[in-house]
């Protein structure tokens, strides 16, 4: 300990008994004479001086003795135990913000409430409006300007496109893109800004059983948020393809208000599910989720616990009528299946190109 032995010298053992032994070492001295000699062949200051300089010091050797032994105590000194005050409040300052590459803050990191917060704003109901009738789906906010990306399905055929945010806004939308064999559309909201975006993730990481969430609009309930886990990765899902939207609007694919029980008609092993898919299908590797989805969040978002888009909800399996007369309810039952994100950021820059398969 530098400090420690720095004051040493002032209080050594020897020094201390000097300055009383020096004035009475010539008793026969007049006026101070012996003293003055006797201190003129020692070491100055005078004789208390020293005494003076040992109680002041007294204090500070205490003190620092003191703090030593503590910050010895956790193993290390003074200055050791100051550089560990300061590295925490770094570390505690730097941790406080969001995520990188995520919206969810540290805080919130891992929980459904927390990505709920965080990416709801960027998930947006998607209203579609044919000469077969409305349909309700959902999207997914990527630009401030409003660029939402959702499933063909959702859109095809439609003459008019009608956006809600989560705020309650409503804008009007145009086409920009499609790709049926993929299942993905792009529209574009007129005149928007400002608005919240996802994260796209990387669904190549996702892994069988981490925790998901689904937030989307089913049977035009906006803002529904679902949890549950990645079931399978890799199945290979077949839907309908319909670019004039004609047998798409009448069979009720992907929306939530037409009924019938013939909702998101896919195929799967050679099986038809939720009614005929029709003539033209194309099929695609999807990441299978047991979070419940249902009519309504076709487009919407599947969503890791950091908050990133790992897929885009496209399909699901719900008993039909006559199966439920049999025992089964109707409804989700944990079968559903997303597009992953990368086949999505593979396919951007053909949508916004106006292009599509």
């Amino acid at each position: 300990m530098d400090m420690t032995e720095n004051l040493r010298p002032s209080g050594a053992h020897s020094t201390d008994q000097d300055p009383t032994s020096y004035p009475y070492a010539s008793p026969s001295a007049y006026d101070g004479t012996a003293y003055n000699s006797a201190a003129g062949g020692y070491p100055p200051p005078p004789a208390y001086a020293p005494t003076t300089g040992r109680r002041k010091a007294k204090r500070p050797v205490a003190l620092l003795a003191a703090v030593a032994i503590a910050a010895g105590a956790i193993g290390g000194g003074t200055a050791t135990l100051v550089g560990q005050l300061n590295g925490q409040d770094s570390a505690a300052t730097g941790s406080g913000g969001a995520v990188n590459g995520t919206t969810v803050s540290q805080s919130s990191k891992g929980t459904v409430a927390g990505v709920a917060e965080a990416v709801s704003p960027a998930i947006v109901e998607i209203g579609a409006a044919s000469s077969a009738g409305k349909s309700t789906g959902s999207g997914v906010v990527i630009t401030e300007d409003g660029e939402i990306v959702t499933n063909n399905h959702v859109i095809s055929g439609a003459q008019q496109i009608q956006v809600t945010l989560s705020t309650g806004k409503t804008y009007t939308a145009d086409v920009v893109g499609t790709d049926p064999d993929k299942d993905l559309a792009l529209i574009k909201l007129q005149g928007a800004s400002g608005l919240k975006t996802a994260t796209l993730g990387d669904s190549s990481k996702v892994n069988v059983g981490e925790e998901v969430v689904a937030i989307g609009s089913p049977e035009g309930l906006t803002g529904t948020v679902t949890s549950g886990i990645v079931s399978a990765l890799d199945r290979d899902v077949t839907v309908a393809k319909d670019d004039s939207g004609s047998s798409g609007q009448e069979q009720g694919q992907g929306q939530g208000r037409q009924g019938g029980g013939q909702e998101w008609p896919f195929e799967f092993g050679g099986q038809q599910f939720n009614g005929d898919t029709g003539e033209e299908t194309t099929t695609y590797k999807a990441l299978q989720t047991d979070a419940s989805l249902n009519p309504g969040n076709s487009g919407g978002a599947l969503i890791n616990m950091d908050g990133e888009i790992i897929g885009i909800n496209s399909a699901m399996y719900a008993p039909s009528s006559s199966a439920a007369g049999s025992g089964s309810s109707a409804g989700s039952v944990g079968l559903g299946f997303a597009i992953p994100v990368n086949t999505l950021k593979a396919d951007l820059d053909t949508l916004r190109a106006g292009n599509g398969s």
